[in-house]
């Protein structure tokens, strides 16, 4: 057979569907590594500019993270140690006010309205009224004679400690009387009353780390909402190891960050 009779040669080109995904999806995962990379980079930088107490918290959640406060290393500074180590201080003061309740003749009959337990933010002492006002006059910011003495009293003990203190006022769900003043109003004038009597006994104004006023949002007998039960103020002395972790919380990340991350826009 001639030459010009010969079959012509047909070459065929195949595509990989596979190799042209696999290539088209890697820069996906070295961009995914990069963001990672980054974010540590961050959380770096917070940590060096955050307080010790801080770098000491954060460090002792990864040694302890369910906060039972086991020894692992040096776990001195984990939160959950420090939680239980409060709680055996809390206690014995606890036991201390309760001794000095009744060793005081003048408060002696204030010992059944004054409630004393130990919480998960720490040691909250309830002062709850009466329907006749042992600690506050219906409807008065301003604390009765008695009310006065007994916030002083517990003052004495508080100074002793470093612990922060949160105060807190509460009322029933009777309306008060006027458009212009209401319970909320009135439950934060009562916690404020009893900050002023704690710092003017002692107690150092930088301990006190929140007044606050709830109203009738948190009724100690909800069948009753307008029990006299339901009126009273709530002095806490907190765990340290919650004041570490809500001072963490805040903790922003540092300055120096935001140059960074917006000198990566385009």
């Amino acid at each position: 057979m001639s030459a010009k009779h010969e079959a012509p040669i047909i070459i065929v080109r195949k595509h990989s569907g596979d190799h042209d995904d696999e290539h088209g999806g890697a820069w996906k995962v070295a961009y995914a590594d990069f963001v990672t990379a980054m974010m540590a980079l961050f959380i770096v930088l917070w940590l060096l500019s955050a307080s010790e107490k801080v770098q000491k918290a954060v460090g002792g959640y990864f040694l302890d993270p369910n906060g039972k406060g086991k020894q692992t290393g040096t776990t001195n500074s984990s939160i959950g140690e420090t939680i239980t180590l409060e709680r055996k201080d809390l206690q014995h003061l606890k036991e201390k006010l309760e001794d000095m309740l009744k060793q005081i003749p003048a408060l002696e009959h204030m010992q059944k309205q004054v409630k004393i337990t130990l919480t998960t933010e720490g040691l909250r002492v309830d002062l709850i009224e009466t329907e006749h006002g042992l600690f506050f006059q219906t409807g008065d910011p301003k604390p009765t004679e008695a009310g006065s003495d007994l916030i002083k009293a517990l003052a004495v003990e508080l100074v002793k400690l470093p612990n922060k203190v949160a105060i807190e006022g509460h009322t029933d769900s009777a309306p008060y009387g006027r458009a212009d003043y209401s319970n909320w109003e009135l439950s934060s004038d009562r916690a404020n009353a009893a900050r002023r009597i704690l710092e003017e006994s002692g107690l150092d104004n930088a301990r006190v780390s929140q007044v606050r006023g709830f109203a009738d949002q948190r009724l100690l007998k909800k069948d009753d909402p307008t029990s006299p039960s339901n009126r009273r103020i709530s002095i806490i002395v907190r765990n340290a190891g919650l004041d570490l972790q809500e001072e963490a919380m805040a903790q922003g990340p540092p300055a120096e960050s935001t140059p960074v991350a917006a000198a990566s826009k385009p």
